[in-house]
């Protein structure tokens, strides 16, 4: 008797398990009487044999099976869910985020859909045997990526419209917390040896990063305002051979002087006739439209920091000497978006057409203006596939309207069931909406010049260049 084993059997923990000691070594660990049977005859030991218990005799088995093998599936399929939805999210974004945070947030997404795979698979043995001292930590950082992530989504829905990602964002949000509480509670983390110090060697080097990189790369990029600068003016004026036809050549142009890449949706420049004012009265005397037009081919193109698009067009005004315009004025408005905040598709520079042609193809619709010229429409998604998510499909509408003697440009952005109209007469309406895309809308500065003085100019320009026959 003095040379019998002495056989142990431990307390369960909170999985159930009880550890078996064979004089005072350890022997494995059993979830019931059939296990512990098991066990004892593979260490050569007979049925029957003495067993001190602690902690429960043995009818103490706890482990619930069902429930086991239900919360960890539960979780490993949770994992694996949320890994797919962060490797969607953080590829797109390190591949085409408009941003270089933009690109480096989407990278940091990828590390968390690896941690949510590592997470995964430890789910398997933390809710099975825990043979590896970290599974329950790698599972409660899962957890933790899980509520970070869907807390944010809805975080960033708020003022959106609810869509089948709020759901998504709902129902792994309840997830993450009923986990992260049963988590806490069987104190997950204690199989590391220095739980704290790793804690803190990880927080507190990552919020320093995360702080240097959203002021740096996110909020300085973001709060910069693009600085785009138009304007017209007169160059030479010239008679036609009969003297009846005045062509006054107008140079418009529109220029990035920022540092924000723009898209040009539209542009546009009048040519007025009428009384001499001062150029700053805010009063707007009545002026004869004599020529509009479109000074940026294509509509949609890109203009980059310190890039000018210019043209030079030549306005015809019929019997010079019989118009009562004291002066001739030339101005330009131009619409832009920035570039960092949206991507405007291809298909918007050939997306142009006639009212009447999208009226025969069906493609008109009612809340339109009806008397517009022509439209340019595509779709555009954000800087961010999260906001794509969230945000869901997204196209812009640009109209030409015209409008007595000053014709207009029409603007629309339309979310999914909202449409935000740019009103030119009041700039600041919707503007929390237009900020979103950087819409703004640039006016050229003003050129005006008596039109006398072209008159007389294009009659000496057609002199000078008489041919002198005597001095031939």
């Amino acid at each position: 008797m003095a040379n019998m084993p002495e056989v142990t059997v431990g307390p369960p923990d909170d999985l159930g398990w009880r550890k078996v000691t064979i004089n005072h070594k350890s022997a494995g660990k059993v979830r019931s009487p059939g296990e512990l049977r098991t066990l004892l005859q593979d260490a050569g030991l007979e049925p029957g044999h003495p067993v001190q218990w602690l902690g429960g005799d043995s009818l103490v088995w706890p482990d619930r099976t069902v429930q086991r093998i239900t919360v960890g599936s539960l979780m490993f399929f949770g994992f694996l869910l949320t890994a797919c939805l962060l490797i969607r999210i953080g590829w797109a974004d390190c591949r085409n985020a408009l941003t270089f945070g933009g690109r480096l947030a989407g990278y940091s997404v990828l590390a968390a859909a690896l941690v949510e795979i590592v997470a995964a698979l430890a789910a398997l043995d933390y809710w099975h045997k825990r043979k590896r001292s970290y599974s329950g930590a790698a599972v409660l950082a899962g957890v933790v990526i899980a509520f970070l992530g869907s807390s944010s989504l809805l975080l960033l829905q708020i003022g959106e419209h609810f869509t089948r990602w709020s759901v998504i964002g709902i129902f792994f949000l309840a997830g993450s917390i009923l986990a992260g509480v049963g988590l806490i509670r069987s104190r997950a983390w204690k199989g590391l040896r220095y739980p704290g110090r790793i804690a803190i060697g990880a927080i507190i080097p990552t919020l320093l990063a995360s702080i240097n990189l959203a002021y740096s790369q996110i909020y300085v990029p973001h709060a910069t305002a693009p600085l785009v600068m138009s304007g017209a003016e007169f160059k030479e004026a010239s008679l036609d051979s009969t003297g009846k036809v005045l062509r006054v050549t107008v140079h418009a142009y529109v220029k990035n002087d920022g540092h924000v890449p723009v898209y040009i949706l539209g542009s546009i420049y009048w040519v007025h006739g009428g009384p001499a004012t001062d150029i700053s009265d805010l009063r707007d005397p009545p002026y004869t439209l004599i020529y509009d037009g479109e000074f940026v081919r294509p509509a949609g193109r890109e203009l980059n920091p310190g890039e000018e698009v210019a043209q030079d067009a030549v306005v015809e005004i019929k019997d010079p000497d019989k118009v009562d315009y004291e002066v001739i004025k030339a101005q330009t408005e131009a619409y832009v978006v920035r570039r960092d905040r949206m991507t405007l598709a291809t298909e918007y520079e050939q997306s142009r057409a006639t009212i009447e042609t999208l009226k025969k193809e069906g493609k008109w619709r009612p809340e339109e203006p009806e008397n517009a010229k022509y439209r340019n429409e595509s779709g555009i998604s954000d800087s961010s596939e999260i906001l794509n998510i969230i945000r869901g499909p997204q196209s812009i509408s640009v109209w030409r309207v015209p409008s007595g003697d000053r014709s207009r440009i029409d603007v629309a952005i339309s979310p999914p069931g909202d449409k935000i109209v740019f009103d030119s007469k009041n700039p600041r309406f919707n503007q929390r909406n237009l900020d979103r895309y950087g819409f703004s809308l640039v006016r050229g500065s003003m050129d005006q010049t008596p039109f006398k003085m072209l008159v007389e100019k294009a009659r000496s320009a057609e002199e000078g260049s008489s041919p002198d026959q005597s001095g031939q």
